[in-house]
């Protein structure tokens, strides 16, 4: 059963918040027009599919009086199927969209790449990696800032640390943290077998200055000249910036910019967002083991996904979904993928609380 009270009370506000929007002393505080759009926008897709859970209702109620009439009842037997059929469709999402929203949802991202087994191929994939997210990332509309990048010598990269900021980017990125593996037949392979190489994939929220506060006395700065591709001036000036946290033992490396300032800056974002995750990983073991084996762990360890090119095939081992388009994907079509995590997420989500529900109900003798 739905929580009417509560739906009914939010509908409600839904209505106030309207309102309030058409009112002059509102549309003059740009803080408050802000705040109460936002609202407005977390409330409106929850209140429509109520809106239309409700009219269904009501029309396969009078539907099944209508059985009763015989110059209706043809007519009441056609509809009567497809409304009950509707009507449980909808509550379903409703339950869904009454899911506490993660906070981290909104939070800009740092997306790391790093190649894994396999050499010179798996720096080949990780590049390849870091090409698609990029494409996804312009279809989003979102920017892209490079932070730090150490390429291979025969191509491809070993590591790269991007911020990825825009609407909602947490939220569409969060599964693809994990091990990926690549099954091609290298440009070298003169034999044409298969070559199985992996890199991996952080997906780290921005850590805010409030959320991270880190003490001088804990950190050990080194600068050092910079090397590796970026030109003459950035060869010779001592601009690149190590950091160690010693309390974790965490160390950040940033030499792509000329300004040792710029690179400093970098890897201190680095380094919060860094330490802001392995909080978060703290939180996570600390949870039930029921909750742990959901999609949203998205532990770096785990294969989360293959990418076959002779098969043009891509499988997400998590959910079972294997579709047959990678050169699509690898175009930055990642939608029907996240699309499916997320509702796999969202229906393990559902199903735990409703299990803890149940448990809290004590049992009739």
């Amino acid at each position: 059963m739905l929580p009417l009270e509560k739906l009914h009370s939010l509908s409600k506000r839904y209505r106030e918040v309207e309102s309030l929007l058409c009112t002059q002393e509102v549309f003059s505080d740009s803080h408050q027009l802000r705040k109460l759009n936002e609202e407005r926008a977390l409330l409106d897709p929850l209140i429509r599919a109520f809106e239309q859970y409700q009219a269904a209702e009501k029309e396969l109620q009078e539907h099944k009086e209508a059985l009763a009439d015989p110059e209706l009842r043809a007519l009441a037997e056609e509809e009567i199927p497809g409304l009950q059929k509707k009507v449980p469709e909808l509550e379903s999402q409703i339950r869904i969209l009454l899911l506490p929203s993660d906070p981290r949802d909104k939070k800009n991202v740092l997306l790391e790449l790093r190649a894994g087994e396999g050499g010179e191929e798996a720096a080949l994939f990780a590049s390849d990696l870091f090409r698609m997210y990029t494409r996804y990332a312009e279809t989003k509309r979102w920017r892209i800032e490079l932070l730090h990048v150490s390429e291979a010598s025969a191509g491809g990269v070993k590591e790269v640390v991007v911020l990825v900021t825009g609407e909602q980017v947490f939220s569409q990125l969060r599964f693809e943290g994990g091990v990926h593996r690549v099954q091609r037949v290298p440009a070298t392979e003169t034999q044409g077998r298969i070559h199985t190489s992996t890199a991996s994939v952080a997906i780290l929220p921005e850590a805010e200055d409030v959320e991270v506060q880190i003490d001088d006395k804990d950190l050990e700065i080194n600068i050092a000249m910079s090397g590796g591709p970026g030109g003459q001036g950035v060869n010779t000036t001592y601009s690149a910036v190590q950091i160690q946290h010693k309390p974790s033992g965490l160390i950040v490396k940033c030499q792509d910019e000329r300004s040792q300032l710029k690179n400093k800056s970098k890897a201190m974002k680095i380094l919060k967002s860094r330490l802001l995750d392995l909080e978060r990983e703290k939180q996570d073991a600390a949870i039930s083991a029921e909750r742990r084996g959901m999609v949203g762990t998205a532990e770096r360890s785990q294969k989360v996904r293959t990418y076959n090119y002779p098969q043009n095939r891509i499988t997400d081992h998590r959910i079972g979904l294997t579709l047959h388009k990678l050169d699509r994907v690898l175009e930055g079509d990642l939608n029907e993928l996240i699309h499916a995590l997320q509702t796999h997420y969202q229906a393990e989500l559902l199903q735990h609380q409703e299990s803890s529900l149940e448990a809290s109900i004590p049992l009739t003798r």
